[in-house]
């Protein structure tokens, strides 16, 4: 909105021509989220507290500890976050650019279905919320509207095919598959944030991280000059994400301000649902999708602990670990959550580097 009222008025106003950066704008839209967290932030949370008399009801089969140290606390806190990037993006962001609104509706959309579940789970104070297949069908008709929304807006030759990391101009052209894929991205991104979401503090910040890496991978993919010397694929509109994406690493200090250990508020699943989204989303426009099994490999990491820990099961009636997703089963090994909090973030640094050198080495 900013971008449309002041720039139009550079020519007056020299001062005014920032408004033409990417970086001042995307800059301005992580402040702008933070404040939105800081203002709005404890009205939710007095909020929440008042219509959520019990807080979120905690799983009876998960760790001991949770049912006294968590109990009370309100859900739904994603909504802060969703507030502070949806204002921050629409404030900061060329609104002209596709892309901006794809990535802002299957972000909204997910967090519906998140707060629905939420809702759900709240009113009959049971961990169970909507049925895992209705939840799954919402989550696959919004990413296959979004990936056919995205094969319209990208380069013919970008289309239908998948860049492969470290290696320069090489595409795998999956035909019409490539939808499929896309929604498996977006679907089992969003359900690996959801899973990785069961500590104070532990999802959102890795969310924070991997959205920081893809905030620098679209401003690149959409700049010329920089994918050439780089040697990866130029997406054109693709760096308008760049604001977005600082939007919701914005929201997500906001947010952790208050999910700071010990909790005021949980993200919910309207939170992670939502974020999982709109990293898998923004991947795939910048044709960087499996970067982001990489850059976010701690969510891959938690799900892939539950299916190894249910095929086990399943196959031979024993457990892998004492409990998943793997940072319960850390718990029940007598790790503080604390350590188990700290040590997960650096995972996550770490394999946000690794993901950061697949841009250079080629």
């Amino acid at each position: 909105m900013l971008f449309h009222l002041l720039f139009p008025m550079a020519d007056q106003f020299p001062a005014l021509n920032v408004f033409r950066y990417l970086t001042f704008r995307t800059g301005g839209a992580i402040i702008t989220a933070l404040i939105v967290s800081f203002m709005f932030g404890p009205v939710l949370i007095n909020m929440l507290k008042s219509s959520q008399s019990n807080g979120q009801p905690i799983r009876s089969d998960g760790p001991e500890g949770h049912l006294l140290t968590k109990k009370g606390t309100p859900t739904m806190g994603g909504f802060l976050i969703l507030l502070a990037l949806s204002l921050a993006t629409l404030l900061w962001a060329d609104l002209t650019n596709h892309y901006v609104w794809i990535a802002l509706g299957v972000t909204i959309g997910y967090g519906i279905i998140g707060f629905l579940d939420d809702n759900m789970k709240v009113t009959r104070q049971d961990s169970s919320g909507l049925s895992g297949k209705l939840k799954l069908l919402l989550q696959v008709a919004i990413a296959l509207v979004a990936a056919f929304a995205i094969a319209g807006q990208l380069p013919p030759e970008l289309t239908t095919t998948l860049a492969v990391p470290f290696l320069k101009n090489i595409l795998l052209n999956l035909g019409w598959l490539f939808i499929v894929f896309e929604v498996f991205v977006v679907v089992g991104a969003s359900n690996a944030v959801n899973l990785t979401d069961g500590l104070d503090g532990l999802a959102i910040v890795p969310v924070m991280i991997a959205a920081g890496v893809f905030a620098l991978i679209a401003y690149l993919a959409g700049n010329s000059v920089f994918s050439s010397y780089l040697q990866i694929h130029h997406v054109p509109g693709a760096g308008e994400l760049a604001v977005f994406l600082g939007a919701l690493v914005g929201g997500g200090l906001g947010f952790l301000w208050f999910n700071a250990p010990p909790a005021k508020i949980f993200m919910g699943d309207t939170g992670s649902l939502s974020l999982g989204a709109a990293l898998g989303v923004t991947s795939i426009i910048t044709k960087h999708e499996l970067v982001l099994a990489i850059v976010g490999g701690l969510f891959v990491l938690e799900t892939v602990s539950v299916i190894v820990q249910v095929v086990s099961f399943k196959l031979t009636g024993k457990r892998v670990f004492a409990m998943a997703p793997l940072h319960h089963h850390f718990e029940k090994k007598g790790w503080a959550e604390s350590t188990i909090v700290i040590r997960f973030w650096i995972i996550a640094s770490i394999l946000a580097l690794i993901g950061l050198s697949t841009l250079k080495l080629r």
